[in-house]
C-alpha cells in the first residue's frame, strides 16, 4: 500500500496565507493532528518513508513513525514565488494554477511540478511494489498525486482533489 499523507496544520493555513517552500513548522493543532493520524496508522509497518524536505512534512512524518526517513525533494511543495507568505485575500488577480502558461508571479511551471510528482510515483511503483510506502508531502503535491493514482478530476476542478490537513490517501502498491 502507499499511503500520502499532507503534513498537519501550520500557521499559515490557519490564517490562509500561500505557502510553498517557506520551512514553516506545524502548529499546536498540527501537532495534535500528526498524533492522531500516529493512532490511525499505528498498526501499519512501512517498508520506508518518503518525506518532502520542507520541516512541516518531516515533523509530522516524525510523530506518525519511527523509521528512517528518505528526504526527496520532488515531493516538495510547489513553488508558489511572489505569492509565499502572502494572504489570499491579499490577491485580487485570478489565477489559474493548472495553466501552463500562467507565469505571473513566478510560480514554478505547472508542467515541471507534474513532471516531478509523477516521475517520483512511478519510482515508487517500480522499485517498491508490494510494500508499504508512507509519503508524508503537502497539499499541492497530493493533488497531482491523485492525478497519477485516479486521473484527472472528472469535473476539472482540481481543488476537489486537495488534502486537508494529515488527511491520508491509500493506493494499492501491486
Amino acid at each position: 500500500m502507499i499511503y500520502i499523507v499532507r503534513h498537519g496544520q501550520t500557521n499559515d493555513n490557519a490564517i490562509g496565507r500561500y505557502g510553498g517552500r517557506i520551512d514553516t513548522p506545524l502548529n499546536q493543532k498540527g501537532i495534535e493532528q500528526a498524533y492522531e493520524l500516529h493512532e490511525k496508522l499505528k498498526n501499519v509497518k512501512f517498508d520506508k518513508v518518503f518525506v518532502s524536505p520542507l520541516q512541516r512534512a518531516y515533523q509530522t512524518a516524525n510523530i506518525i513513525c519511527s523509521n528512517e526517513k528518505i528526504k526527496d525533494e520532488r515531493i516538495i511543495e510547489r513553488d508558489n514565488g511572489e505569492l509565499e507568505g502572502r494572504l489570499k485575500t491579499e490577491i485580487t488577480e485570478i489565477i489559474n494554477f493548472n495553466d501552463p502558461n500562467e507565469r505571473r508571479f513566478n510560480i514554478e511551471n505547472i508542467v515541471d511540478f507534474r513532471k516531478r510528482i509523477f516521475d517520483f510515483f512511478k519510482e515508487i511503483k517500480e522499485n517498491y511494489r508490494g510494500k508499504n510506502i508512507l509519503v508524508v508531502t503537502h497539499a499541492g503535491v497530493g493533488i497531482y498525486a491523485r492525478c497519477f493514482f485516479e486521473g484527472e478530476p472528472p469535473d476539472g476542478n482540481y481543488m476537489n482533489y486537495k488534502l486537508n490537513n494529515c488527511e491520508v490517501l491509500e493506493y494499492e502498491n501491486d
